[in-house]
């Protein structure tokens, strides 16, 4: 995985405990995103989308970091933190018509324990308050597309490399 909801409650973090069924629970927070923190994300996301991007015969190793850093924008974007290292990021940026979920990557070492669907839910939460709908685009063949669908995401549109999905508000996870 940053909302004006996100934005407004930027002065404190948002701790949560998420508990994976087959291990301990894992402590993690959202914290405002700092610009110094670009090119780490920066990293990560080359690391977490390499192989989708390679299946799709899309990976370049300097365009997908320079995407990231020409569209950050710490405003809007939270760092995760497990243990209070950093995980991953999430942006949740405002639009006219909702919000736009970008930018959401979790370290490759904690995918599948939890933390990337506790993270989701509690930003969900919130764009549920405002209730608005929320929309993001994953590539195709991704396992994200699961984890969105489980929280309630449906596919508006697909191109070949592409999958724009949106979330309306109050829609149950499954």
């Amino acid at each position: 995985m940053d909302a004006s909801a996100v934005a407004d409650e930027r002065h404190r973090p948002e701790r949560q405990a998420s508990r994976p069924e087959s291990s301990a629970p894992l402590d993690w927070a959202l914290r405002p995103a700092e610009i110094a923190d670009v090119e780490t994300i920066a990293e990560l996301r080359a690391t977490v989308l390499r192989d989708d991007l390679e299946r799709l015969g899309r990976f370049d190793e300097h365009r997908v970091r320079q995407r990231l850093r020409d569209s950050f924008s710490s405003r809007h974007t939270s760092v995760i933190t497990v243990g209070g290292a950093f995980a991953g990021c999430v942006t949740l940026r405002p639009a006219d018509d909702g919000h736009w979920l970008e930018h959401f990557y979790l370290a490759p070492e904690l995918q599948g324990q939890g933390v990337g669907s506790a993270v989701l839910s509690s930003l969900l939460d919130r764009t549920d308050a405002e209730d608005v709908p929320v929309r993001l685009i994953v590539l195709r063949g991704s396992a994200a597309q699961r984890l969105y669908e489980r929280h309630g995401f449906t596919v508006e549109h697909a191109d070949p490399i592409d999958v724009s999905m949106v979330r309306r508000p109050g829609t149950p996870a499954r």
